[in-house]
């Protein structure tokens, strides 16, 4: 395995590999979608949370080891493998077909393999490195193996039970993860980690899209829906323009003043913590999106004035509001800054859910537009265009 330095960027061997997490997260917002129940988006965000793991453990991995090298390709090539069963997996993950393999139990092994493969490479990807084996260690210890024998009890469960021991699993592991310290990680370039994570936020908000299409799929197009899928593409420039032109550039700035473990910490916080809830924040709104989409196409709803119901409802500007609230988290970890806007704006979205199920899908649509590319304006008015780094 070839190590990495300050210069390195990322390799089209990572974006390779980052294809099986386009289908994954896929999965999840259908898995949602069948279902809209909060017991069911308590149980997709778990699986996300575990996937999102899998693609962190090997975008740390690939910050110190070329992943277009040999060895490293090689692994790469076999995660995928095992992502991508994975991923044919979480339609079932809650309620198994018959005929078939017991698809829980194939999630959870295949899910244990990857973790297991990246302790495996990066032990042996710094063979001197003590301080670093000391660190795998205790992860196994304390992040790996607790949370994987409760995903295999989890397993054998079924309905609330399975959800909440497999949340309890995943609570495990990221406090294990902060638990076990930054000693012995290390990120060599913080630009090529910014960039890997910005991809993958480019990934969940390419499933936005994809949403958008998926909603009016086999459904006649007419003006209606032509404006609803302009709405939902504005809702999704919106969340770039925010994260691409603000919260990346700042915490990219500040992960390059750090060094040693000042610098892990500050990658583990904003970018393995914080990033999750800024991805399922997308997610969420692919959701509404997609419903939205779908009410306004679908003939039997075509009355204008029929309004989103139940968790979808939330879920459209819920979602935003999710993003908002990480994007303002990670400013506030990254440097210090409070984004009143964005806290104020996070907040809002969450409690707009009352006032979707009151006005019609496309109106709740456009207004939602119409709030991201108000509100990333005024963000980037009042933040101004200079980086701010704290003495």
């Amino acid at each position: 395995m070839i190590a990495t330095d300050d210069s390195h960027r990322v390799t089209p061997a990572e974006l390779f590999f980052d294809l099986v997490f386009v289908y994954a997260i896929t999965q999840v917002t259908a898995l949602m979608a069948a279902d809209p129940t909060p017991l069911r988006l308590l149980g997709a965000t778990v699986v996300l949370a575990l996937l999102w793991w899998c693609w962190c453990c090997f975008a740390w991995l690939g910050n110190v080891v070329r992943a277009d090298s040999g060895a490293m390709f090689t692994v790469l090539v076999a995660v995928m493998v095992v992502v991508l069963v994975v991923s044919l997996t979480v339609p079932e993950v809650y309620a198994d077909l018959s005929g078939g393999l017991y698809a829980p139990l194939v999630f959870v092994l295949c899910y244990g393999a990857v973790r297991v493969l990246h302790l495996v490479s990066y032990w042996i990807s710094s063979p001197g490195d003590d301080a670093l084996h000391a660190t795998l260690r205790r992860t196994a210890l304390l992040s790996v193996a607790p949370p994987f024998v409760l995903l295999l009890v989890g397993s054998t469960l079924t309905g609330i039970a399975q959800t909440l021991v497999w949340l309890g699993a995943v609570l495990i592991d990221y406090c294990g993860i902060y638990v076990t310290g930054a000693s012995g990680w290390r990120v060599a370039s913080p630009a090529h980690f910014a960039e890997r994570h910005g991809l993958i936020v480019i990934i969940a908000l390419g499933e936005s899209i994809v949403a958008i299409g998926v909603g009016v799929s086999g459904l006649p197009i007419s003006v209606p829906v032509l404006a609803a899928a302009a709405a939902g593409v504005m809702v999704v420039a919106g969340l770039w323009r925010l994260y691409f032109r603000q919260i990346s550039e700042r915490a990219e700035h500040r992960l390059t003043t750090l060094d040693g473990d000042a610098r892990t910490r500050l990658a583990r916080d904003v970018y393995t913590f914080l990033h999750l809830p800024l991805v399922a924040g997308v997610v969420l709104t692919a959701l509404g999106m997609k419903k939205a989409l779908h009410q306004v196409a679908d003939s039997k709803h075509y009355d204008l004035s029929e309004p989103l119901h139940g968790l979808v409802a939330w879920a459209l500007a819920g979602g935003v509001g999710v993003f908002l609230l990480a994007a303002a988290a990670i400013l506030l970890r990254t440097d210090g800054r409070r984004s009143a806007v964005l806290a104020i704006g996070g907040v809002g979205c969450l409690c707009a859910g009352v006032v979707v199920v009151l006005i019609p899908a496309l109106l709740a649509l456009g207004l939602l537009a119409a709030g991201v590319t108000g509100g990333a304006v005024l963000y980037r008015r009042r933040a101004g265009g200079t980086l701010r780094t704290p003495a």
